[in-house]
């Protein structure tokens, strides 16, 4: 008889694995998941499709992130970002305008506090 208890099965969020499956078929059906610890918030999952386009979604703990990686048929994972990941990524056109938020739909912007400062620069 053993005397260790069967490690508890953890639950995975089908709208994440659903989100990723999703990604991986628009993007030549593989890729690399990074994970990466945000504090609190939990574990985010770096996707780099086999074209190089990138996604993400953020999960609960690291132990849900590796269960992802493992449900999903096609994804492989890293702890890091090499040389080779980096250098096949190809944010897609739209991928700036997302990440700048509202910044990205500004058409004008505030004069510089400091602008006085180096007005002869």
């Amino acid at each position: 008889m053993s005397t260790t208890a069967a490690p508890e099965a953890v639950k995975v969020p089908a709208e994440v694995e659903k989100s990723i499956v999703k990604f991986l078929a628009q993007h030549g059906g593989s890729g690399t998941a990074v994970l990466q610890y945000i504090g609190k918030q939990g574990v985010r999952i770096t996707l780099v499709g086999a074209d190089g386009i990138l996604g993400d979604r953020v999960v609960g703990d690291m132990a849900i992130a590796k269960a992802l990686v493992e449900r999903v048929d096609g994804l492989a994972e890293t702890d890091e970002w090499s040389r080779e990941l980096g250098s096949i990524v190809t944010p897609a056109a739209t991928h700036w305008a997302k990440m700048a938020g509202w910044v990205a739909r500004q058409t004008k912007f505030p004069k510089a506090r400091n602008a006085d400062a180096f007005a002869g620069a």
